[in-house]
């Protein structure tokens, strides 16, 4: 093997396993409440990305907390309050939207994200929309 292809694989090895491409996203979140008569479409940012996993073949020879998969998820966020239209005065109209600051590839803390990519579209609007 040439000097240069060897040289090559280790910086891509090298550079691959400590570069993800894990950060805060722009994101559309729409909100609606029943008894409200808009839906709210709210522009945020969530962390999203590729993160290095590895997943071994021996699984029944290592621990389970072995086996954990990274993701990209939070490593700072702060909540924002936005205020729905159209509400009626009994109903509470703000609806509260994390911000994600900064993202980190890491274990899913089912804390405070949705650790299961969801197979149906729900992000979607059946009333007249708003912007924030």
């Amino acid at each position: 093997m040439s000097p240069f292809f060897v040289m090559s694989l280790l910086f891509g090895l090298t550079f691959g396993q400590t570069a993800s491409l894990c950060a805060p996203s722009e994101y559309t979140i729409h909100v609606e409440k029943r008894e409200c008569a808009y839906c709210l479409a709210i522009n945020t940012t969530i962390c999203a990305g590729f993160c290095m996993t590895r997943d071994s073949n021996g699984k029944k020879l290592l621990l389970k907390s072995a086996l954990s998969q990274n993701v990209c998820t939070y490593k700072e966020m702060l909540y924002q309050t936005a205020l729905i239209p159209g509400c009626p005065h009994h109903t509470i109209p703000y609806y509260s939207y994390p911000v994600a600051v900064s993202c980190k590839c890491g274990k899913c803390n089912t804390d405070y994200s949705d650790c299961v990519r969801d197979r149906v579209r729900t992000n979607y609007c059946t009333k007249p929309q708003k912007l924030c």
